[in-house]
This record gives C-alpha cells, sequence and structure tokens, in this order.
C-alpha cells in the first residue's frame, strides 16, 4: 500500500475525531487545504497529531507508452508497469500498448503531443530522437538528470548515450553537452530465428554449426534456405519484415549504407550499397527463397512455415509460444565479413507538455534500472541497456532460445554493429518516407537496381540541411 493512502485514512481518521469532540463547532467542520500539508515520511500517533498536519498530497497519474511487437510483449510491459506502480510513492500508472512496427507509432506520438493528448512517458525508435526533441516535442532533462544523487550517462551503451546527450545548438555531445532527451530502454541485434524442424527435414545443415566453424555466410544461407523452401509451396527460406532494419543489414554487410561516414548525405547509390539490395532483390525475385515482401512473416514463422525469420530481440516472448524445436543463430557475413547488423535502441522520453516532469523523470529512472531491465530481460524482450557484464552474464541464462550467445556476437567489436541513430542534420522520416517505397519497388520487382541507383540520391539528399 502506498504511502499517500495511509496518510489519507489518517487523516480522514484525525478529522472525524475532532468532529465529534467539537461537537459541531466551525473550526471542526473544515478540513485543512491540502496545498498545505507538510510532507511526512511517517505516519504520527492519532492521539498527538493535529489535523493540519496530516498530509494529503493527491497521486499524481501517469500514462506511459512502447510499441510492442505482439502480445506477448504487451503482457511483459503490463506486468512491469503494475509491479513499478507499487513501488513509486504518490504515482500511478496507467500503460499504453501503442502501435506495432512502423513510422505510424511515432506519427501518432508527434499529433498527441501536439494537441496535448500524448502519454507523459513514451518510449521512441533511436532513429526519432532528433526530430523529436528539435520539434519541442520532448523534454530536455538534464537540468533533472543532474541533480539526481548517482545519476551517470557511462552507465548506458555509449552509441544510443551520444545522441540522447547530443546538442544540436552547440554540436556537442556528452555528459557536460547540456542536453539529455531519454534513457536508452534496451538495445538489440537481429538474430536469424531457426524453424530446426524444417531445416532437419530439408536436411540442411545447421547454421548455428556453420557459425561455429567460420562458414556462415551469405552462399550458406542461401543454401539453407533454398533446401528448406523445396519442401512445398507454403514452406518459405526466409522472412523479414518491410521496414528498414531487415533490408539495410544487406546494404551494410556489403560495405554500404544510407549515409555518409558523417551522416550528413544519402550513400544509397554507392556500389556497395547497391550490391547489397542486390542480393537481397534476388532472394525475392530470383530464387523465390522469401515470404512475400511487405507481409508479415511473423505469423507464418510461428505456424511452422518459415524457415529462418530475421528479427530482434522483442520477438522472443512471442517465440517462445511455438510448438516446433527453435533456437537462433547470428546473421550470415556478407562479402565484407561481417553481419552488417544493427545496434538497435529505444529511449523512455518525456513529453514537453506534461504537468508533472518530476514525477516522469522518477518514471523513466525506474523503467531503466539494472533490476527492471533484467526482468524485461528475464522475460525475452530485450537486452539490458546498461553496461555490465554481469549483466550480459544474465542475459544468457535468459533462455529459450539456447543461443543467445548469437544476440551478443552482433553487439561485440568484432561484428561491427551500426548504432541506430537519428539525422541529425537532416530528417530521417522524410529520409525513410523516400528511401522505403523505392527499396519495395525494387523488391517486389516494380523497379531495377539500376534504376534505383540513379534517382535515390537525388531525392533523399533533399531531406538534408542545406
Amino acid at each position: 500500500m502506498k504511502k499517500s493512502f495511509v496518510f489519507k485514512m489518517l487523516s480522514l481518521f484525525v478529522i472525524a475525531s475532532f468532529a465529534l469532540a467539537a461537537c459541531g463547532s466551525p473550526a471542526a467542520t473544515e478540513a485543512p487545504a491540502e496545498t498545505e500539508a507538510p510532507a511526512m515520511t511517517e505516519a504520527p500517533a492519532v492521539t498527538e497529531a493535529p489535523a493540519t498536519e496530516a498530509p494529503s498530497a493527491e497521486e499524481v497519474t501517469l500514462r506511459w507508452r512502447t510499441r510492442p511487437d505482439n502480445q506477448e510483449e504487451i503482457d511483459v510491459y503490463s506486468q512491469i508497469s503494475t509491479e513499478l506502480d507499487a513501488q513509486l510513492d504518490g504515482i500511478t500508472l496507467t500503460y499504453e500498448p501503442g502501435g506495432t512496427e512502423g513510422a505510424n507509432y511515432q506519427d501518432q506520438l508527434r499529433s498527441e503531443v501536439a494537441a496535448g493528448t500524448a502519454p507523459d512517458v513514451f518510449w521512441i525508435p533511436g532513429t526519432d530522437v532528433a526530430d523529436f526533441a528539435t520539434r519541442g516535442l520532448i523534454l530536455n532533462i538534464s537540468d533533472l538528470a543532474a541533480q539526481t544523487e548517482g545519476f551517470n550517462v557511462s552507465d548506458f551503451y555509449p552509441g544510443p548515450m551520444y545522441h540522447l546527450t547530443y546538442n544540436p545548438e552547440t554540436d556537442a555531445s556528452g555528459a557536460d553537452s547540456g542536453a539529455l532527451w531519454g534513457l536508452p530502454r534496451d538495445v538489440s541485434t537481429f538474430a536469424l530465428y531457426l524453424n530446426l524442424d524444417l531445416i532437419a527435414e530439408a536436411g540442411a545443415p545447421d547454421p548455428r554449426e556453420l557459425a561455429a566453424k567460420g562458414e556462415w555466410d551469405w552462399d550458406a544461407f542461401l543454401d539453407v534456405a533454398q533446401k528448406t523452401r523445396a519442401l512445398g509451396s507454403d514452406i518459405y527460406g526466409y522472412g523479414a519484415s518491410a521496414w528498414w532494419g531487415p533490408y539495410g543489414v544487406w546494404l551494410n554487410a556489403s560495405g554500404g549504407g544510407f549515409f555518409t561516414a558523417d551522416r550528413k548525405a544519402c550513400a544509397l547509390n554507392t556500389p556497395e550499397s547497391l550490391a547489397g539490395l542486390d542480393f537481397q532483390r534476388s532472394l525475392y525475385q530470383d530464387y523465390d527463397v522469401a515470404t512475400p515482401y511487405g507481409e508479415d512473416p511473423e505469423p507464418p514463422f510461428r505456424a511452422g512455415k518459415v524457415a529462418m525469420f530475421q528479427n530482434g530481440r522483442w520477438a522472443t516472448p512471442g517465440v517462445r509460444t511455438v510448438d516446433f524445436n527453435w533456437d537462433v543463430v547470428e546473421l550470415p557475413n556478407g562479402p565484407k565479413g561481417t553481419p552488417g547488423n544493427w545496434l538497435f535502441w529505444g529511449a523512455y522520453v518525456i513529453n514537453a507538455k506534461t504537468a508533472h516532469p518530476e514525477e516522469a523523470w522518477k518514471l523513466v529512472q525506474a523503467l531503466t534500472t539494472a533490476e527492471t531491465q533484467g526482468k524485461v530481460a528475464a522475460l525475452g524482450a530485450n537486452i539490458p541497456s546498461r553496461v555490465s557484464q554481469e549483466a550480459l552474464d544474465a542475459f544468457l541464462t535468459f533462455t529459450p532460445p539456447a543461443n543467445n550467445q548469437a544476440f551478443l556476437n552482433g553487439i561485440a567489436d568484432a561484428a561491427a554493429p551500426t548504432a541506430e541513430g537519428p539525422l541529425w542534420a537532416g530528417s530521417w522520416p522524410e529520409f525513410d518516407k523516400i528511401m522505403g517505397p523505392a527499396i519495395q519497388g525494387v523488391l517486389t520487382g516494380a523497379t531495377s537496381v539500376e534504376d534505383f541507383g540513379a534517382t535515390i540520391c537525388d531525392e533523399a539528399n533533399k531531406v538534408f540541411n542545406q
């Protein structure tokens, strides 16, 4: 039971006692103003405390939101909300699951913040931090953090914290930049979720064994995909969702990527980027091993119809419900010798229009403690965003999957993951709106790779600051 509830009951008891004793005198019928009650840490004896000293502060209700991938992940965060609601004195929490993968989640938040109806605290992808910050949609909480004993930005992975502490006014980043836009909820990398029963039935090699021997590359991946696809017209070797993360790894693994090294211009038309895009196109158009692009591959994977499903750690709670043998493996190495993986992250941020910034900051801290992150990681939804070998060691025990090391291999320096990040020198949402449909045109066969490369950066470069 929260302290404020106890105090209110004691206050009512005291007031009632005085009312009976005074037999209707004017002083006994008026309760003291709640805003004048001093804060207390212990309830005094009822016979000693005058009514004017009884605390009666109201509970602050905070709404918060994440973007879960499936019902199982909704259940994870609902459980966390219930636990934190019981722990945070004077704060009542209401958890709201947002939409699924895609930019509509962020678009809705932008509209709600402008209308004054957005939650007090919400999660956004790392790509969108700059857009929300420069639009004035989220609070700069550096002052609140500076007043918080024991808080240190170095407790979290440096990739996310570079962007979360970036000050666009001074072009500075770090603990002393004067900017803090939120705290990272988690980190993740992609892995391939494997239907081991389909792979065994097809007589294909076990990708985990190939990875252990250093033989898990694009050719080996294609071999497994083709052999499992041959099991039937409704069986697919590979499936991935239609957003920038899944298709970006093929560009990264070829030595290309979305942006130039300084992240101030488009690099989608480089030979390396086009080579990666062409290989991915072949999975859909030449070899026909992938689920149709644009269709959600998770339901058919969970139904036992897809051999290799590319997704992040957040898909684990849902996959744990399947009734076939499964595990995970790291992404295959591309031509440059790395898998082209991402270091995904997202942050809890505070609505710029919240009426309760201090309480919201307490919630953000509570959502990112080692204890809370450990609970979420144990339930399967993510990897803790705090830099701690102890946390990583514990993560390996959160099974299934058995091969949790595959996710950590994606984080390792040797794998050279590309950190997800916003465009401080341009507009990520506008860049994504140009890139996504153009990529889809290639992967669905409507546009050639050559035509894509000839025009894409002419359009995409328009979103950068000139």
